[in-house]
């Protein structure tokens, strides 16, 4: 789920902190910002999230939950729900973007 939000009135690190995300990494070729949050006791499942800033200030959110583990080693590939259909992401996205109100 793709969320876009101009002129924040604060960073993607410290509204995301604020909502429960912990930081993951920085891609330091894209600039790309990786979260996590629990949703439960275990690592997994999980939500999810990518971050970019643009040149103009606005950030962009993708995110998604996701369900395990990637299954096979050396890839990325895993159990993720990416959609609006998905009652969980929709919420998150909601209390995310509430957030970024602030």
């Amino acid at each position: 789920m793709r969320l876009i939000f101009d002129k924040p009135n604060n960073s993607a690190l410290n509204v995301l902190r604020r909502s429960g995300y912990a930081f993951l990494r920085k891609d330091d070729r894209t600039g790309e910002m990786s979260f996590v949050k629990r949703v439960g006791g275990g690592d997994y499942p999980r939500f999810h999230i990518y971050t970019r800033t643009s040149a103009k200030g606005s950030i962009e959110v993708n995110l998604h939950l996701d369900q395990k583990k990637a299954s096979y080693e050396g890839t990325t590939a895993h159990s993720g729900e990416y959609d609006n259909e998905n009652k969980w992401l929709v919420q998150e996205a909601e209390m995310i973007r509430a957030e970024f109100s602030q």
